[in-house]
């Protein structure tokens, strides 16, 4: 007897399945883009990069029309299937060759060693993995390829530590599609073996009230040139 999840008609359930979160995430970051300053995050993400390009986490595709002319290729991988939607959509948009495929940071599908750059923005905060996620980066960048991120995380006073840490033990995961605010991301890429470059702390908002996701950090890794690397898939 054939399984009730291969029938006709039936799709087999996502790695990652948060349609509500989705829904609530795809609206607000579109208008994020010009009040929380969010468009200009992107560009400075994004600049200067070239060649074959991994985004981890893409969501609705709002960094696709960022990416410079020098990019020839971004393979993005989105694991909610109504977040992937709307990226396809997004990447019949961009200036540059898009393509969105359903994976998630744990198990790229990809092979080692091909790409230039991978951008995680807005993506570390939720996979259930950061180090094993963070493991997939390395193999999958060519040595001395480059890692770019923005990323909210732990910060302000004991006071706010305490409510974040609060927070990611009771509602916070459970509204926001998994997402936890007091990892330490900057920590995680460098316990990952990659050489941090410059980066730089981010309000956002950046005039507005502090909120527990408020705390970004934006800058630029790196895989080190004699990194070795599992064998390629």
């Amino acid at each position: 007897m054939a399984l009730r999840s291969a029938r006709a008609g039936v799709r087999p359930r996502d790695a990652v399945h948060h349609p509500v979160f989705a829904r609530c995430y795809a609206r607000l970051s579109v208008g994020a883009e010009t009040r929380m300053g969010m468009a200009l995050i992107r560009e400075r993400l994004l600049d200067g990069l070239s060649g074959r390009v991994l985004e981890i986490g893409a969501g609705n595709g709002l960094n696709f029309a960022h990416y410079p002319a020098t990019v020839s290729e971004v393979v993005a991988i989105e694991p909610e299937r109504s977040l992937r939607r709307l990226a396809v959509e997004a990447a019949l948009r961009a200036e540059v060759p898009v393509d969105v495929v359903p994976g998630t940071a744990e198990a790229l599908p990809v092979k080692s060693e091909g790409f230039d750059a991978v951008v995680l923005s807005l993506v570390l905060c939720s996979v259930r993995d950061v180090p094993r996620a963070l493991s997939e980066v390395r193999r999958v960048l060519r040595p001395g390829g480059s890692v770019r991120f923005f990323e909210h995380g732990r910060g302000g006073g004991p006071a706010m530590l305490r409510t974040q840490r609060v927070l990611d033990r009771t509602v916070w995961p459970l509204v926001s599609g998994g997402c936890q605010v007091s990892r330490d991301p900057v920590a995680a890429l460098r316990e990952a073996g990659l050489e941090l470059g410059p980066y730089r702390q981010v309000m956002m908002p950046e005039n507005g009230p502090a909120l527990p996701s408020s705390y970004c950090a934006l800058g630029t890794a790196w895989r080190p040139v004699d990194a070795k690397t599992s064998p390629g898939r």
